[in-house]
């Protein structure tokens, strides 16, 4: 799990704590997991596997690649993904050119999901951003492998001092964790053909 909050540990994130909510409905599933707060790690802004100079981002890169399961965790900041989630897909992009022995991208067989949480209109928004960039690298979205909370449009109430919205958000991660270990479970079995 990738979080994407512009804050550095220990503050308070509610894209954190959602999660670490996903997480634990991943742990449910018997799917065991690490929430990496990206700011935490001095990754270099770039667009290759390693951008030299104490770059953070090929040691988080190595846990993706033994990983079955990506799940990103983002802020929405002014209607979009945050910075940091953006600087993650633009590191992501060098997997394009990273494949195995038959040609695949190294992310092909891995399933993706996201969780977004924000303080205006832009859920779906941000989904649709973050998967599309995920799917381009090679990344498999399972259906309904999103979940979200967006507070009322133009207050400053955060997630993390909501009640747990078991009904909504809740029943959206558990369908997530559901849909996500079903799919990477079948891609674990069976790859992707190599390109012809």
């Amino acid at each position: 799990m990738l979080g994407c909050s512009l804050k550095r540990s220990p503050a308070s994130s509610s894209s954190e704590l959602l999660g670490r909510q996903v997480l634990a409905a991943l742990a449910e599933r018997e799917v065991d997991g690490e929430f990496i707060r990206i700011v935490d790690h001095d990754v270099s802004f770039g667009v290759s596997i390693d951008e030299g100079d104490d770059d953070g981002w090929p040691a988080i890169r190595a846990k993706i690649l033994e990983s079955q399961i990506l799940v990103i965790a983002t802020p929405i900041w002014m209607g979009q993904p945050s910075s940091v989630c953006k600087m993650v897909l633009e590191r992501l992009d060098a997997e394009l050119a990273e494949t195995d022995g038959q040609g695949r991208p190294r992310v092909y067989g891995k399933v993706a999901a996201v969780a977004v949480v924000g303080n205006e209109d832009g859920a779906h928004h941000v989904t649709a951003e973050v998967f599309q960039a995920l799917n381009d690298v090679g990344f498999t979205i399972a259906a309904a492998a999103s979940t979200y909370w967006v507070g009322e449009a133009m207050k400053k109430v955060d997630y993390n001092k909501t009640d747990p919205k078991t009904d909504t958000t809740g029943a959206a991660t558990a369908v997530l964790a559901a849909n996500t270990v079903h799919l990477a479970r079948l891609l674990n079995d069976r790859q992707y053909p190599a390109p012809s």
